[in-house]
């Protein structure tokens, strides 16, 4: 993979930022946007980014740092899901306690925005309480976020509860946006300002990239991102009016702005330190970029791939037609098409070729591999295992050199796990999946060495492109990603069955 982007570098240069800002407080409260671990995305555009930087910066802070975790009580109730690990938001903050305790961070607590008694939110809140965690709730305040003398007074952040913190940096983090962690800040502010403490507040946003271009593809990668957001990327016109120098930000702040500065003002009694959102931000990813070239390739096919992510979501019904609109039209600003992305015309080519051959109605589900070495592999699905689980055991046969007629797994452990989901677990499917066909594998290599030749080139996956001709199954998707392969999907479903 070609680098273009040096996190060692972007590391000391973001923690030397921080602590240069923090000089100018007793307490500095630090909104901390994206994912705080496993930041795929940042990863995906920016080759070379370390995925857990974010926890690694925090790590070399950590005697100076403590954290809060910020939930939107719409978000539990709901059950809303994170894409990129399949996981309810709820459950994130739970792997997210843990991640931190495993740096040895320390956890302040965990704060439930706009609480209003909901019932499954008091459950999560339960659960937490009963484990030891510190439990804040934050009620909607009425005319948030434009009636500043009613948000800063005792009827607004007034009947917030006080989060005692006692370190110089606090970090407010989410498991996701609208969770409410500027709200939590500007709250914090309010009552240290009332108990005689100079604090402030800053903002760390990985994207979009304020020192880059605005029509650079690693912005534009942001929208496409955000499309289900709305968000836009623009010129920062307060930084420009201030200091006559282009910054990149994106609608949302442009438009809070103005009022975030004059809650600001309103709780400290003093004009602010900041004269645009680009002050706000400590952001300095733009600095750790090594080869300019390498992370315009990579955002635009990012871009591609989100364009194949939004159009399923179409599909599904989770995303609606002005979406997809937004999505095609990010496609175009870049010049870019679907094929654009290598192992979509394979794909394609070979379903098309079944189809033809097995005159079915059903489109033939195919999944194209590409490998970090440019080989392309597939895999079709069958009345034995889903296509996924085939382009995997054809890839390892490829990168372990072994003969394709070879069989990798045993036809009575193939037999044995068929006869389990039909007779035992009583699945209308029998079909294996891509994890099944995995454990199947790892068993055959205990006395086959060629499934043990195969078995051990699973980690030279990494890195590997895959394009499916119909939409994967979530566990599918999950176990692609887990290997490190990066998937799209043709908006197709594999069969005319809503449920099996």
């Amino acid at each position: 993979m070609k680098i273009g982007f040096d996190s060692v570098k972007y590391i000391n240069e973001q923690s030397k930022y921080i602590l240069e800002r923090v000089k100018s407080y007793d307490k500095l409260y630090l909104e901390f946007g994206g994912k705080l671990i496993g930041d795929k995305h940042a990863k995906r555009v920016l080759p070379g980014f370390d995925e857990d930087a974010k926890i690694k910066l925090l790590e070399k802070l950590k005697e100076q740092a403590e954290m809060i975790i910020c939930v939107y009580a719409g978000d539990i109730e709901r059950n809303k899901i994170r894409g990129d690990f399949g996981i309810t938001y709820d459950m994130e903050v739970f792997r997210l306690i843990d991640d931190l305790r495993s740096y040895g961070l320390l956890l302040n607590s965990v704060v439930i925005t706009r609480y209003s008694g909901q019932p499954a939110t008091k459950v999560f809140m339960n659960k937490l309480e009963r484990r030891g965690i510190k439990v804040y709730t934050h009620e909607a305040i009425a005319g948030y976020p434009a009636d500043v003398d009613t948000i800063v007074s005792e009827q607004g952040y007034g009947k917030n509860s006080y989060i005692i913190t006692k370190r110089p940096i606090v970090v407010v983090t989410a498991p996701g946006p609208g969770s409410g962690k500027l709200a939590t800040c500007l709250s914090q502010l309010y009552h240290e300002q009332k108990r005689g403490h100079s604090a402030g507040y800053s903002k760390f946003e990985t994207f979009p990239v304020w020192n880059v271009a605005l029509k650079h593809p690693l912005n534009i990668a942001y929208e496409a991102a955000t499309v289900d957001l709305k968000d836009v990327n623009m010129m920062d016109y307060f930084h420009f009016e201030t200091y006559q120098k282009a910054a990149v930000n994106y609608n949302r702040d442009l438009e809070m702005f103005p009022v975030v500065k004059r809650i600001i003002e309103k709780i400290t009694g003093k004009t602010s330190l900041y004269q645009s959102p680009t002050d706000m931000g400590v952001n300095r990813v733009g600095f750790g970029i090594i080869d300019d070239e390498v992370v315009k390739e990579a955002s635009r096919q990012e871009i591609i791939r989100r364009y194949f992510s939004t159009t399923c979501d179409f599909k599904k019904g989770l995303v609606d037609e002005d979406t997809l609109y937004r999505m095609k039209l990010l496609l175009e600003e870049v010049n870019l098409k679907e094929e654009d992305r290598t192992c979509v015309e394979p794909a394609r080519s070979y379903a098309k070729k079944l189809h033809e051959t097995l005159n079915t109605d059903e489109q033939p589900a195919v999944l194209a591999l590409e490998l970090p070495d440019k080989r392309i592999i597939t895999g079709r699905g069958s009345s034995l295992m889903e296509c996924c689980a085939a382009a995997l055991l054809n890839a390892t046969k490829v990168l372990a050199e072994i003969e394709d007629p070879v069989l990798l797994l045993s036809p009575e452990v193939i037999k044995r796990i068929q006869d389990l989901k039909e007779n035992n677990l009583y699945a209308k499917k029998v079909t294996l999946s891509a994890n099944e066909v995995l454990i199947a594998l790892s068993i055959c290599a205990v006395n086959d060495t060629q499934a043990s030749k195969a078995y051990q080139k699973l980690p030279a996956l990494f890195g590997s492109q895959a394009h499916c001709t119909v939409m994967l199954t979530k566990d599918n998707e999950q176990i692609l990603k887990k290997l490190g392969i990066d998937v799209t999907c043709d908006p197709v479903y594999p069969s005319e069955n809503l449920y099996y």
